[in-house]
């Protein structure tokens, strides 16, 4: 099943770490987890943590330890297809999770969930667009549904950033299913 995933982060350093995960099925089904540091991630930049809100003794106060926090992911998440809008930074910090926590760093993988919307449209309107069409409807429903959510700003927060990345996949999936429909009817 999809998953969207989203990392909120102690910086965009080289040794940022992970404060806070979400991750919402696309079923909608969610968790949500501020994670309390390893004892040896020391990185923070006051820049972030005005966009984010994250206190560090939020996070020592109401955090997940990162090893609960690591072992739940790879409980829930395993088997899925994980997407992340930012996937080299969220595969960084995954990555960085799970190392801390003694798991393989390749226990779970993230791509871009804009693939995951284009193979979405593509699956739903292949057997009714010829090849040109296909692409160039695909194309016009990733930019609509960007296009729809510029106007709405990240919230900087896991939780509400994963549910806007599923809820884009379903602007574009009920899009799709919406163009395959009137196609039909017309052939």
């Amino acid at each position: 099943m999809l998953v969207f995933l989203d990392f909120e982060a102690s910086s965009l350093g080289k040794h940022s770490y992970p404060i806070e995960v979400a991750w919402v099925f696309a079923d909608g089904r969610a968790e949500s987890y501020l994670i309390r540091p390893a004892p040896d991630w020391s990185d923070w930049d006051e820049e972030a943590q005005a966009i984010h809100r994250i206190a560090p003794a939020t996070l020592v106060e109401h955090g997940t330890p990162h090893g609960l926090v690591a072992a739940r992911m790879v409980e829930q998440l395993g088997g899925h297809d994980l997407l992340a809008s930012a996937p080299s930074w969220d595969g960084k910090w995954l990555s960085a999770l799970l190392r801390a926590a003694g798991h393989p760093r390749h226990s779970l993988r993230v791509r871009r969930s804009d693939d995951a919307m284009r193979e979405c449209a593509c699956s739903i309107l292949a057997p009714v667009l010829p090849g040109e069409a296909l692409t160039a409807a695909v194309e016009a429903i990733l930019a609509q549904s960007e296009g729809a959510m510029r106007g709405a700003a990240p919230e900087h927060r896991a939780l509400p950033d994963a549910e806007a990345e599923r809820a884009r996949w379903l602007s574009v999936r009920d899009a799709a299913r919406a163009l395959a429909a009137a196609s039909t009817k017309q052939g």
